[in-house]
């Protein structure tokens, strides 16, 4: 049984937060590292993704299985095992003398820092009454939104200024920090009963299994060139068939590892799919943008992450007001909205072209920010309000492990889509590019002139014209397929508006047990 105290519910949200910040900053903020590990650790930088990739992997596996874990050893203890590998493990990562070892290590980071996200959540969700649920959601949502968005900034400027390993020893004051206020204010719920009995091995093995091979593929795949690759077709065909036997094996087995019977609960159903776009949107639209700023723009990459702020800003101001919104209105009303606005902000990214300046990217990014929490506050609320709290655990495992999924999925995708779509799209303007085109003439002989009056000779002036138009009809090409990206995310979250209205809307019930 567990233990009954009474905390005040800001606390504990304060001493989850540490943990949640923590984890979801280590998930991406290697990506501003790579090219300094690399040149450090005497590797290429495709072999050094391998320490993104094996981070991504070993999270994504343990997620699922977090509301079985605590069922097994209790909630707070396995939190602070959690955090505590997870510090530790940073530590380790700091220290890594070569590459193999860094990647065994982010083995090891990503294994236990990935209960941390559904943990943190689930507690968050029952220490307060149903009625402030949307207020703490509005604050545990700033570690979840705003972190990605400041790890660019942050990344680049600790790797600048002293060390990539100060990517990872960063962690170090937080998971104290984390794990002080863990052991001073979170206490287990008196319902969540420990069982030690009936361990679902087949259920482990294929969850393992599956769901890693999943990431590899997501993550590995555009790299590879996708079904081109043996090894990549043989994942993904590993990784469908485990995954379709472990839906069947958990809805039949008696004591699942991951209780999909949860989602039998129409909202939370529905929740859980528009979390999974959402994540998709969010993290494609994420990787979209700073390279867009960085390979068309001209932006250095410190400059990139500072002109991706302002979304941070927007998130940071309006998730605490959501919070307080979904207390006073019903929270469809506002997820509808927050669907609204993020899509017409992606679609007025679709706008922009070659010309455009800082406040073209900033102000649409701003109001994304702001459109993000009404949609990510809202729905967690809403997605969770009517799982009973016995299996809170195992659902904000689910919710957690799809959002991931989706962003990975996002991220491939957008990339695959961008690749193609210049190849594609180059090939449409080049073909317009011709001696018999009055523009194109007129153009060419104005570039080469160009270079003949810097000092060029006849056949170099030519050559380089020819370059030169080459990469401007390259330029265009790539700007077509960054804005038709953004126009086709901004018209998936429109596309979604209807789903908000099978959704049913939270009870406004007494408070639950504070811990």
């Amino acid at each position: 049984m567990g233990e009954v105290r009474t905390v005040n519910p800001w606390i504990v949200a304060v001493a989850v937060m540490f943990a949640t910040f923590m984890e979801v900053l280590d998930t991406t903020v290697v990506n501003v590292s790579l090219p300094h590990i690399a040149g450090s650790l005497s590797a290429t930088t495709d072999e050094a993704t391998w320490a993104l990739t094996s981070y991504l992997v070993a999270n994504a596996i343990v997620l699922p299985m977090t509301g079985w874990l605590a069922s097994m050893f209790g909630r707070k203890r396995l939190l602070m095992v959690s955090v505590s590998g997870f510090t530790v493990s940073s530590f380790l990562c700091g220290l890594a003398p070569n590459l193999p070892t860094l990647i065994a290590f982010r083995i090891l980071q990503g294994a236990t820092g990935g209960a941390m996200q559904p943990l943190s959540q689930a507690v968050l969700l029952e220490a307060f009454p149903p009625r402030d649920r949307g207020k703490a959601m509005g604050f545990w949502g700033l570690g979840i939104v705003v972190a990605p968005i400041l790890v660019p900034v942050l990344g680049g400027w600790l790797t600048d200024s002293y060390s990539w390993r100060w990517v990872f020893y960063i962690n170090i004051p937080v998971g104290i920090a984390s794990l002080v206020m863990t052991q001073l204010f979170v206490f287990d719920p008196p319902y969540l009963r420990r069982q030690s009995e009936h361990i679902d091995y087949w259920g482990l093995g294929m969850l393992a299994v599956g769901i890693g091979a999943l990431q590899i593929v997501l993550d590995k795949g555009q790299e590879e060139d996708w079904f081109s690759s043996h090894w990549i077709t043989a994942l993904a065909i590993i990784s469908a068939v485990t995954l379709v036997w472990l839906v069947i094996h958990e809805l039949r087995t008696a004591h699942p590892v991951v209780d999909l019977r949860v989602f039998k609960e129409r909202s939370y159903a529905v929740g859980v799919f528009l979390m999974t776009v959402v994540g998709f949107v969010l993290y494609g639209s994420l990787v979209l943008l700073p390279l867009m700023l960085q390979t068309l723009l001209g932006y250095p990459s410190l400059q990139a992450g500072i002109a991706m702020a302002p979304r941070g800003v927007g998130s940071f101001f309006m998730m605490p007001l959501t919070g307080l919104m979904t207390g006073r209105f019903d929270p469809r009303k506002l997820l509808t909205l927050g669907l609204l606005v993020g899509g017409a902000t992606l679609l007025w990214l679709s706008r922009l072209n070659l010309s455009a300046g800082y406040w073209d990217i900033f102000w649409p990014q701003l109001i994304q920010g702001g459109a993000m929490a009404l949609l990510f506050v809202p729905l967690t609320t809403i997605t969770m309000d009517r799982v009973p709290r016995e299996r809170m655990g195992n659902a904000t495992s689910l919710f957690n492990l799809m959002r991931n999924i989706g962003g990975s999925i996002g991220i491939a995708m957008t990339g695959t889509l961008l690749s193609r779509h210049q190849q594609s799209t180059t090939n449409l303007l080049g073909s317009n590019v011709t001696p018999y085109s009055l523009a194109s003439r007129s153009t060419f002989e104005g570039l080469r002139a160009g270079f003949i009056a810097a000092g060029a000779d006849p056949v170099t002036a030519t050559n380089r014209a020819y370059a030169a138009l080459f990469g401007m009809v390259q330029r265009q090409s790539s700007m077509v397929s960054f804005v038709s990206i953004f126009q086709l995310l901004g018209i998936i979250f429109i596309v979604l508006l209807p789903l908000v209205l099978i959704m049913k809307r939270p009870k406004q019930g007494a408070p639950i047990a504070a811990h």
